[in-house]
């Protein structure tokens, strides 16, 4: 059993798992930065200096004057601003991958798309031109 866990560890597919995986995690702290730190500040300045970050609803009876005095006092909130925030994170991350896979997907088709200039010839298994009509090697015809 531990011989076949490390084969299927080993293998190919299981290795590009981890390895996308780490690269995903490492991709979400600079996509969650590229949001927090330079997207939300400009779009909170031209609605008026919000900052999104601190946009919650109380739901308690006592009033805070911030939403990190509401979490020290572990009050209950909606915290709907993060949840901005986390839209804009995951619209990103999906724009992303769509060009990634979008271009992906274009070199695959140009590589599909290219025609052969030989084949082999059904007799001989000799590579001829596509448009031959005979077999160079051994004379035969071929369609």
């Amino acid at each position: 059993m531990l011989k076949e866990f490390r084969e299927f560890a080993i293998k190919g597919n299981m290795v590009d798992l981890a390895i996308g995986f780490i690269i995903g995690a490492a991709f979400s702290k600079i996509v969650t930065s590229l949001v927090n730190d330079i997207i939300m500040p400009p779009i909170g300045l031209l609605l008026g200096k919000v900052d999104f970050a601190n946009l919650y609803i109380n739901l308690s009876d006592k009033q805070f004057a911030n939403m990190a005095e509401a979490v020290a006092a572990d009050a209950p909130i909606i915290k709907y601003g993060v949840f901005i925030n986390n839209i804009l994170d995951f619209i990103i991350v999906a724009l992303v991958l769509f060009i990634i896979i979008k271009n992906i997907n274009r070199l695959k088709r140009n590589e599909e798309a290219a025609e052969p200039d030989t084949k082999d010839c059904p007799f001989c298994l000799s590579n001829i031109p596509v448009k031959a009509t005979r077999c160079a090697h051994c004379t035969s015809e071929v369609n």
